[in-house]
């Protein structure tokens, strides 16, 4: 596992709400599901308290997000799709790629259920009846993070969902609320990840349906942004708040964050 560089003075001095720190924002570039769930919400003030640092969030699919920081617009990148993200890293767009924290996706379904899927564990095999079946399936289609982990799981199945596109495949080409809103709204099954899902307050006689098995894992990963490739990111301010994250207070910040008495989030960063 790649060790993690701490920048000690950075952090120090932001915790210490030094100088360089005053009236300082960064921006992030950032998967939807963390800012759809409300995390940052509820963990942006707690490091600002400690930092004064603000973070401004644009949130769009892992896809854009990695698309926009590669421009030079942010500071820090927050997504999750790995391979995606150490290709960013290659690359030299960012410094170093960090896991943050993990959840897991899960297929949604009306209680109809028309595949009979409810209560699979194979993903791959509950996709098999999906197709076979002909139900509709909602696809963001837009290569976000959550639409990367579909196509993979399509492939691990055997199955090109395209060839039913325009029938019971259905792109949305939107986010994740949106999608779940259409998916919703034309009785079909979405890949969601399941912090979405639980913040989600449309769900009707929705309920995950396939969940449990490994291929579903979604991991989280943040990487400040390269000046060398970008000379006006804010290198030691993104630095702070990448380094906060990974920290113990970042962490347990993540770990405490809960819905009705849900966790949505489960920190994993390495131990320094």
């Amino acid at each position: 596992m790649m060790k993690h560089t701490l920048s000690g003075l950075a952090l120090a001095l932001g915790l210490a709400g030094g100088a360089w720190a005053q009236d300082q924002s960064i921006l992030v570039q950032s998967t939807t599901s963390t800012a759809n769930s409300g995390l940052y919400d509820y963990l942006l003030p707690i490091f600002t308290a400690e930092t004064g640092i603000t973070v401004n969030v644009v949130a769009v699919g892992t896809g854009q997000a990695i698309k926009n920081a590669e421009n030079c617009d942010g500071d820090v990148l927050l997504v999750h799709a790995k391979p995606a993200e150490e290709k960013f890293v290659a690359a030299g767009f960012g410094t170093i790629r960090t896991d943050l924290m993990y959840n897991d996706f899960v297929v949604v379904g009306p209680a109809a259920d028309p595949a009979g899927v409810a209560g699979m564990t194979d993903v791959e095999a509950a996709l098999d009846k999906i197709a076979k079946s002909g139900a509709p399936f909602a696809s963001r289609g837009d290569d976000s993070g959550t639409h990367k982990k579909e196509v993979s799981l399509w492939n691990a199945a055997g199955i090109d969902p395209k060839t039913g596109s325009g029938d019971w495949y259905r792109e949305t080409g939107s986010g994740m609320g949106a999608t779940l809103n259409a998916g919703i709204g034309m009785g079909a099954y979405v890949l969601t990840d399941r912090a979405t899902w639980i913040s989600f307050g449309n769900k009707q006689d929705y309920t995950v349906q396939v969940q449990g098995d490994e291929d579903l894992f979604n991991q989280y990963g943040v990487i400040p942004v390269n000046p060398a490739k970008c000379p006006s990111v804010k290198a030691e301010a993104a630095q702070t708040f990448a380094d906060w994250l990974v920290s113990g207070a970042g962490q347990a910040a993540i770990a405490g964050f809960a819905i009705d008495g849900q966790q949505l989030f489960f920190p994993n960063a390495p131990k320094m």
